[in-house]
């Protein structure tokens, strides 16, 4: 806080100590999260700080802060609907766009369904990325953040896992026991 005053910096912090409660206490009843409302007060309290020179004096203060509060949660929630908004406009254009057709669901395309469940979740992502997003092991390694060595491995292996779930013999799972009693029962 270098450049301000030592006065101001003190009567900002007594500013603080003696609104914030009340001010997290009206920004999170009127937020739809606790992170949201504790975006709000840090940014509240930044542009408190911004203008120092413009903040009223005795309980004028307090209520300057929460008009600010109010216009960032009128702004926050704006910002929701345009987005949402947006969101659903985009989504009905690709679907009017690109509609797709509704996915075959064969005994082959089961059986890969299957056997990338049993995957691990990194090696999954790795195949996907690689296998249906067309990304080259660099282009991955940047994506999740690992070395491309890394990633060269994991691939080779998750390749070798889903081939062996592929062709892994299944045994049939079998009925419990209720489910044959009411079966003999009919």
């Amino acid at each position: 806080m270098n450049g301000v005053a030592p006065d101001a910096r003190a009567g900002f912090e007594q500013l603080f100590r003696d609104t914030r409660t009340d001010l997290l206490a009206y920004i999170m009843r009127r937020s739809p999260s606790a992170e949201d409302a504790a975006d709000v007060l840090a940014e509240t309290y930044l542009i408190a700080w911004q203008k120092l020179d413009a903040i009223p004096t005795g309980e004028r203060a307090r209520l300057w802060l929460f008009g600010v509060a109010r216009n960032l949660l009128m702004k926050g929630a704006s910002r929701r609907r345009s987005r949402h908004a947006l969101v659903e406009r985009l989504a009905g254009e690709l679907r009017l766009a690109h509609p797709r057709p509704a996915p075959v669901e064969d005994a082959q395309s089961s059986a890969l369904r299957a056997a990338l469940a049993a995957l691990p979740e990194r090696d999954r992502e790795i195949l996907m990325l690689t296998a249906w997003e067309g990304l080259t092991p660099k282009q991955v390694a940047a994506v999740v953040g690992t070395p491309v060595n890394i990633v060269r491995v994991r691939l080779h292996r998750a390749r070798s896992r889903l081939k062996r779930n592929l062709t892994a013999p299944r045994r049939p799972i079998a009925p419990c026991a209720g489910y044959a009693a009411a079966k003999r029962d009919r």
